[in-house]
C-alpha cells in the first residue's frame, strides 16, 4: 500500500480525494498535471482498491474507498516528524535504493 501511495502525484491525488470526490478534469486542473498521468495513477489506485470510480452521465467521479485513509497519512507525518531525517540517513535504507 504504501509503495502505491509512494508517487507524489499518486500522494497529491489521494490527498486532493480526500477533501471529496473528483472528476479526472478537476484533479488535472487544480494538481496541474496532465489528463494522462492524472487517469493513470487513477488506475493504479483503483485497482490498489483505495478509490472507487461511479459515472455521472459523460464522466467518472472518483473518490477514496478506504475513508481511513487519511488518518493513514496523517499518522505516517506524525512517525516522519518525530524521526526527521533519520530514516533518510539510515544506513540500510539509503543501500536498499
Amino acid at each position: 500500500m504504501f509503495r502505491s501511495l509512494g508517487d507524489p502525484a499518486r500522494l497529491a491525488i489521494v490527498r486532493r480525494l480526500a477533501s471529496g470526490e473528483a472528476r479526472v478534469t478537476d484533479l488535472t486542473g487544480e494538481l496541474g498535471l496532465a489528463q494522462s498521468t492524472v487517469s493513470k495513477h487513477l488506475a493504479c489506485l483503483r485497482d490498489c482498491g483505495l478509490v472507487t470510480v461511479r459515472p455521472v452521465g459523460r464522466a467518472s467521479v472518483y473518490s477514496l474507498a478506504q475513508l481511513a485513509l487519511p488518518q493513514l497519512l496523517a499518522a505516517a507525518e506524525d512517525v516522519l516528524a518525530a524521526t526527521g531525517n533519520k530514516v533518510a540517513l539510515c544506513p540500510v535504507y539509503a543501500h536498499s535504493r
